[in-house]
């Protein structure tokens, strides 16, 4: 399905290194930038455009990646959407208005598990590091290694590896390189990270979360309640308004106004009620 899903099989090469090249040119340092800007703060926000300010630039890379969330929502259900044609009898169909009424029960189920889900970030980079790392690097350079491994094979070959690259010699120094290279960052490091931050956030986890990792709204102080009482020395922690111990430590005691000051300010109080 996903080979009867392509426009044009036979370019997949070339449009898989033109992806490669996509990456390597915009995600990486778009995403090298944000992780120097902002450091361990992406750590508890999936989505790294709520740390940027808040202007035109902020809005317009929400609008693209808006845009850019849907084409490929298309683009990555296409193999879905064909076996779920195929499987109800209407592929074949020339109406396009009936194909994609007929693709709505593939998509609203991945909506609906998308609003139940939000905490898609953590899971998804633990996926990335784990699986993806060997089955889009690791795993088709060593089948390429493996099968073109004995001299009658690669005599056999359709396609050669280019002069400039070293020939067969330098196709296997690359994916050496390639799947140690992987194999170390990629699943080693990348799954000890992503799977450290998952286990940091699942207490974090919600369903239906009605704004996922948005920062905590700021107290009001209600003019009905009763000023904070200030804790004694005795008293290592202190009570706060959101009904949370936090520590704190003992405040120095003022000295209590004496006895005889009371006695005058009431003593010239009541004479000057007296006057008036």
């Amino acid at each position: 399905e996903v080979m009867h899903a392509m426009w044009r099989p036979q370019k997949f090469k070339a449009i898989y290194l033109l992806a490669t090249l996509y990456v390597l040119t915009l995600t990486l340092p778009s995403a090298s930038a944000a992780y120097w800007a902002f450091g361990d703060e992406l750590l508890t926000h999936s989505n790294a455009l709520s740390l940027l300010p808040r202007d035109a630039w902020r809005d317009a890379a929400v609008i693209l990646m808006l845009i850019h969330q849907f084409i490929t929502f298309g683009f990555a259900c296409t193999p879905l959407y064909f076996v779920w044609e195929k499987l109800i009898g209407l592929h074949d169909c020339r109406s396009l208005c009936k194909r994609a009424a007929a693709r709505l029960p593939v998509v609203v189920p991945i909506w609906f598990l998308a609003i139940i889900f939000p905490f898609f970030g953590p899971i998804n980079s633990a996926v990335g590091s784990l699986l993806v790392s060997f089955t889009v690097y690791i795993i088709p350079a060593m089948a390429h290694m493996v099968t073109f491994r004995s001299p009658q094979s690669r005599e056999n070959a359709v396609e050669r590896p280019p002069r400039f690259a070293g020939g067969w010699t330098g196709a296997y120094v690359i994916n050496s390189f390639v799947v140690a290279w992987v194999l170390v960052v990629g699943f080693g490091f990348g799954g000890w990270a992503s799977i450290t931050n998952f286990v940091q956030q699942v207490s974090t986890f919600g369903l239906f979360a009605k704004c996922y990792q948005c920062p905590p709204h700021p107290a009001v102080a209600s003019p009905l309640l009763a000023p904070p009482i200030a804790p004694s020395p005795s008293m290592p922690f202190g009570f706060n308004m959101t009904g949370m111990f936090a520590p704190m430590s003992a405040p120095s005691t003022a000295p209590a106004p004496a006895p005889m000051h009371l006695g005058s300010l009431h003593h010239h109080h009541r004479h000057h009620r007296h006057g008036l």
